[in-house]
């Protein structure tokens, strides 16, 4: 069995209160990875409903869990990047 591991899209996230990272296609949100490019946390939504704030992530890091949103408050992390 092959099991791609590379994303295939790619987008800057702007952090939101209030607005989930749009689905790649239009259709059904199955959520993203992200990659972090400045260090600092990141607060957001999971695909499974949690809301958790990861604290002190390094810039420069894969960030492998699917995610719906990426919080204005509680993320401090730069250079955010939805990975599908």
């Amino acid at each position: 069995m092959y099991l791609k591991l590379q994303s295939g899209r790619a987008a800057a996230v702007v952090p939101s209160d209030s607005t989930d990272i749009p689905a790649v296609t239009g259709g059904t949100n199955n959520g993203c990875v992200l990659y972090v490019g400045g260090f600092g946390d990141v607060k957001v939504d999971t695909v499974g409903g949690d809301t958790i704030t990861f604290v002190g992530v390094n810039g420069g890091t894969f960030f492998p869990v699917q995610v719906m949103r990426v919080w204005a408050t509680g993320t401090t992390a730069t250079d955010i990047v939805a990975l599908w």
